[in-house]
């Protein structure tokens, strides 16, 4: 069994993702970090970085105690080892497929990230960080089209945790100031992994989760107003 410490995020459905797909037994148990839930001692003992997602797998492929890991590339590396499953075994396929999971964790990621905060939540309007940010976030997808160009259906050869990791922070390209349609290898590639039976269901399993996400003037503060003093 997995303990998955989770919320409705772009890196929490990359596991809830990998985990429907994968066919592992799990349990969700909700951290709604705009309430704060993710400075609790017993979830930073799990993610120091106050951060979700986080899992515990009581069933580790060592059979030692029960190991606990944060940070989402982390993660579905960990479990695509772990289950042998959706990492190419071979070196040019699996080179591939890191290069393209961490492009994510260090590119779309973090700049659609920012885009995000600009775009949605900023307390004032900064044109210049919105610009920065719609444009950077342009043209990651810029890239990722291109590399689709060629008519591969998926990132790597196979469905792989490249596509897990890239889809979610893709799904919310109108919030990101993105028109889908000037990229159509990309739009062709969104479409093929909505329709995944495994990707219905993680995202369903999201709308049990959060029924009415919010973002008011306390989970800004918890969100946004942390800096060195909020480590404990």
């Amino acid at each position: 069994m997995i303990d998955l410490y989770y919320w409705t995020t772009p890196n929490g459905h990359k596991i809830t993702m990998f985990l429907e797909e994968a066919g592992l037994p799990y349990r969700i148990i909700p951290i709604n970090i705009g309430r704060g839930e993710q400075f609790r001692p017993e979830f930073l003992r799990i993610a120091p970085n106050n951060r979700i997602p986080a899992i515990v797998d009581h069933e580790p492929v060592d059979g030692g105690e029960p190991l606990s890991m944060f940070e989402s590339g982390a993660i579905l590396l960990y479990l695509a080892e772990k289950t042998g499953r959706f990492l190419p075994a071979d070196l040019r396929g699996r080179t591939m497929t890191l290069q393209w999971l961490f492009w994510q964790v260090g590119g779309l990621g973090p700049m659609a990230g920012q885009n995000h905060h600009f775009v949605q939540y900023a307390s004032q309007p900064l044109p210049y960080a919105v610009d920065r940010y719609v444009r950077e976030t342009g043209r990651l997808y810029g890239v990722l089209n291109k590399h689709l160009a060629d008519g591969r259906e998926f990132i790597s050869g196979d469905y792989s945790i490249a596509d897990m990791a890239c889809y979610p922070w893709v799904v919310p390209h109108e919030r990101q100031r993105q028109k889908i349609e000037d990229f159509p290898h990309l739009a062709r590639w969104l479409e093929r992994l909505r329709t995944r039976p495994a990707t219905l269901r993680a995202y369903a399993r999201a709308q049990e989760i959060n029924t009415a996400p919010v973002v008011d003037a306390a989970s800004r503060q918890i969100l946004f107003g942390q800096d060195a003093a909020t480590v404990r």
